[in-house]
């Protein structure tokens, strides 16, 4: 059995609901309402355990996923579009797929407003001005704007992991380390 199959089921599943609620937000004229919608959607998924435990946990009975899915979007005041799809999600127990549907439509809007997204991986939070250079940067480089999504990972010490569609850039002190042992560990 091939190990990427059940990954490309979901993004597929995930692809579809997407490219569902972004038309509906298009027809609406209610892009700018769906972008806040992906990103607090992005952020409780990032900050809590409990609503990924929800969407991923076989315990949880269709009728408890919505009404809790219910429940969470009205309480982050999500649009009625975006609660009605999580209401959906929920009934034919596809919620797994939440994450994937954040991503893809976050490249939709971008793609809609001429963005292109940056994931930046640093080792410490990038200051306002230090993403502000990085973003002018990149445009120059894509010919387009550049809007960026930074996260943290100590692990890196200092550098920044930079991926922009396909291309990643890796000026990470921790990569550099590993190439020079691994030089290191080839000339003996």
């Amino acid at each position: 059995m091939d190990v990427s199959e059940p990954a490309s089921i979901s993004s597929g599943i995930a692809d579809r609901y997407a490219t569902a609620v972004f038309g509906l937000a298009m027809d609406d004229k209610a892009l700018p309402s769906l972008e806040a919608d992906v990103e607090a959607l992005d952020s409780a998924l990032k900050d809590s355990a409990d609503l990924r435990s929800l969407i991923h946990s076989p315990l949880y009975s269709r009728e408890e996923q919505g009404n809790a899915i219910k429940a969470i979007s009205a309480k982050m005041g999500l649009s009625g579009t975006t609660q009605n799809v999580l209401s959906l999600m929920a009934s034919k127990r596809r919620l797994f797929v939440l994450p994937q549907m954040v991503t893809s439509l976050r490249d939709k809007i971008a793609s809609e407003k001429g963005e292109v997204t940056a994931e930046v991986t640093s080792a410490k939070a990038l200051t306002k001005t230090q993403s502000e250079k990085l973003a002018a940067t990149l445009s120059k480089q894509a010919g387009k704007d550049v809007k960026i999504i930074a996260t943290v990972d100590e692990s890196l010490i200092g550098g920044l992991v930079v991926k922009v569609g396909s291309k990643m850039i890796d000026t990470s002190i921790a990569s550099k380390l590993t190439a020079l042992q691994n030089s290191m560990k080839e000339a003996r």
